[in-house]
């Protein structure tokens, strides 16, 4: 991982040959952190996780301006890979929300179908209101946020984690065990019929 760090730099100082060598290093773990991803998605998904690679590298190194007062956007191949992880968060839900639009009608006309033809339904609901319950969580604990971004949308085990976060892994242990109560609370009144 280290000559991932130099070529980041390398990127960095505008070094466009850095470029291609920096996806070919980091390309197996991007994949292994889409495919992480796309776990959750429903079958029938149009996103693939080569798709979600691509897209995820160029919104990396294409806009994502330098942190105010600093040399280098990336402290390090841990940061990059936590960062491309939220960048797949990102177009997940995009997607999701996409689908959510066309599901309401999304100004199209309605057409009957097959009730034999219909999938199995779509995961986008539950993303959107994962998404929505996560950054009601970071307004209080945004720490606890980026370790279950980095579990759930990256597939990174707790140690991983607790290492990309520079936390103590009992300190990770708690942070997930709180961070899955609160949201499945969350998840479960968001549920429930509101009482007349």
């Amino acid at each position: 991982m280290a000559d991932v760090t130099q070529l980041l730099r390398a990127v960095e100082e505008g070094d466009e040959g850095a470029t291609a060598a920096l996806f070919s290093a980091v390309y197996d773990e991007l994949k292994r952190l889409a495919a992480s991803s796309m776990r959750r998605e429903s079958p029938g998904n149009t996103l693939q996780p080569t798709a979600l690679v691509h897209e995820a590298y160029l919104r990396l190194l294409r806009g994502a301006p330098k942190p105010e007062n600093s040399e280098t956007r990336w402290d390090g191949s841990r940061h990059f890979l936590a960062a491309a992880a939220e960048a797949m968060r990102r177009i997940l839900i995009e997607a999701a929300r996409r689908k959510d639009r066309i599901k309401h009608g999304g100004g199209r006309a309605r057409e009957p179908i097959d009730p034999d033809s219909i999938a199995e339904p779509e995961m986008a609901d539950e993303l959107l209101a994962l998404d929505e319950a996560l950054s009601e969580l970071a307004k209080a604990e945004p720490s606890i946020v980026e370790l279950v971004k980095l579990r759930y949308f990256a597939g990174l085990t707790l140690k991983e984690a607790a290492s990309a976060l520079g936390i103590a892994p009992r300190t990770a242990t708690a942070h997930w065990a709180y961070a899955r109560a609160w949201l499945l609370e969350r998840l479960r009144s968001a549920d429930e019929p509101a009482s007349e």
